[in-house]
């Protein structure tokens, strides 16, 4: 018999799932998917819903994609968890966008990448390491968005995921801790021209953007037994972006996010995760109001520019302390210069030694054809 151990692995693993969860009497499996990839939204409390305007929108909602001209390109990194000092701990995004204006629209594509470190095989009878593998998670996302009319856009992203914890399975079960599996998201942004509020009486058009995003819709993800599947982390994104300030030099960002995770365990210690679309509706009908709303994660962000060139950007991420209790502040700069940009972002937890607490994220991108 062999029997996997693994310091780094079981730490990683155990908080991931906690840190992106879930008290919403359920969990699911693979949650690096809702990761924040990219230092920009990253910087401005994990809120890019309602803005969608560069590469990365194709993780917070491919229907940005609609309204981009151009072309980008973008790498970013981040070591994770870094209060373990564990160098082989790390998380990689590569992003890339091009409008292909024959075709209707812009076209992304992305891979999101995490390294969980280095497994060691030991025997039962003894911890004598009698092999090693290393643990790690890769998804492949391709998206399209096009416009509708000149205001509202519509996105789609198809995405091909991968979870390799472990090559074989430990004590008495048969197979691998290896899944494959596919989700696919469904956004809409709207980005009005002209837009003229009661109350306020002003044209705010061209200053306001609302977004949603239903993302990792797929099959359970299954990897020795298929009556313990577990779902994808499908979560329901709504966003706004308001502008109250541009002119030739400045401009002003404020970025709202709200995101529910749309997942759905009945009680007990073996209850069954409800499939899609089912959970679609549980997710909210299973649970009181007062759950519903505490199930509802909040980030709010600020980003100013100088001159197109110098971003400084804050924000504050908010998860009720029932719903996992991930409270912290961000910090995020950018600079531009012609084609070529860079973006950092930095995690500041509420909670002393949390494991995101210093989390830094640095992004490196080319843009070509379009507009800052």
């Amino acid at each position: 018999m062999k029997k996997l151990y693994s310091a780094v692995g079981i730490v990683v693993l155990v908080f991931s799932l906690s840190q992106s969860s879930f008290a919403q009497a359920g969990s699911s499996a693979v949650p690096f998917l809702m990761i924040s990839p990219n230092s920009r939204a990253s910087g401005m409390g994990e809120a890019g819903t309602g803005l969608a305007d560069d590469a990365a929108s194709i993780h917070w909602n491919p229907a940005g994609l609609a309204f981009q001209t151009g072309g980008e390109v973008s790498i970013t990194h981040s070591n994770w968890l870094p209060q373990f000092n564990l160098s082989d701990l790390f998380y990689d995004y590569f992003n890339i966008k091009q409008e292909m204006p024959d075709y209707g629209g812009t076209f992304g594509s992305s891979i999101t990448y995490l390294n969980l470190g280095e497994f060691v095989i030991t025997s039962e009878k003894d911890p004598t390491p009698i092999g090693r593998f290393k643990g790690f998670e890769v998804a492949v996302t391709v998206g399209y968005g096009t416009k509708l009319s000149e205001d509202i856009g519509i996105g789609t992203n198809l995405r091909y995921i991968n979870s390799s914890l472990s090559p074989i399975g430990t004590a008495q079960e048969q197979g691998d801790g290896i899944a494959n599996t596919f989700s696919f998201d469904i956004g809409f942004l709207y980005k009005p021209i002209t837009l003229v509020l009661p109350i306020i009486e002003e044209d705010i058009g061209e200053h306001f953007s609302v977004g949603v995003n239903l993302s990792n819709l797929g099959p359970k993800v299954t990897y020795i037994d298929a009556a313990q599947a577990d779902p994808l982390p499908t979560q329901l994104r709504v966003g706004f972006g308001i502008v109250p300030m541009k002119d030739e030099f400045n401009s002003l960002t404020i970025a709202l996010d709200f995101a529910k995770l749309m997942v759905f365990r009945e009680k007990g210690p073996h209850g069954a995760s409800h499939e899609l679309p089912k959970s679609l509706v549980t997710s909210f009908t299973g649970n009181s109001l007062d759950d519903n709303l505490r199930f509802i994660n909040r980030s709010l962000g600020l980003e100013y520019w100088y001159n197109k060139q110098v971003a400084i950007r804050f924000g504050r991420f908010w998860e009720d302390p029932k719903n996992g209790n991930r409270n912290f502040y961000t910090f995020g700069a950018g600079l531009r210069y012609d084609i070529y940009g860079f973006d950092f972002s930095y995690i500041s937890a509420n909670e002393e030694n949390h494991p995101l607490s210093e989390t830094l994220r640095f992004t490196l991108l080319i843009l070509w054809g379009g507009m800052l």
